[in-house]
């Protein structure tokens, strides 16, 4: 389950930014440089596709892969 959220992260990320390599640590400001338009166009594209509203707070918490997982994980987000 893990590895199908990390696949589908790294096929968003890499989708909305043309980024790639990611790893479980990857930070998405430091290690990508992503800007917070990029951030809320993947944000947008996670909720599109598990027809949900992510509040911007839970967003903020969110810098590495790794806490995406565990956020998808603990709202249930685990079939992609």
């Amino acid at each position: 389950m893990e590895e199908n959220l990390f696949q589908f992260i790294q096929n968003v990320v890499f989708d909305v930014t043309g980024k790639a390599g990611l790893v479980y640590e990857t930070d998405f400001v430091k290690d990508l440089g992503l800007s917070s338009f990029d951030i809320m166009n993947i944000v947008c594209a996670f909720e599109e596709h598990f027809d949900v509203d992510i509040p911007n707070r839970d967003v903020w918490g969110m810098h590495q892969v790794k806490d995406v997982i565990a956020y998808m994980i603990d709202k249930g987000f685990t079939e992609v």
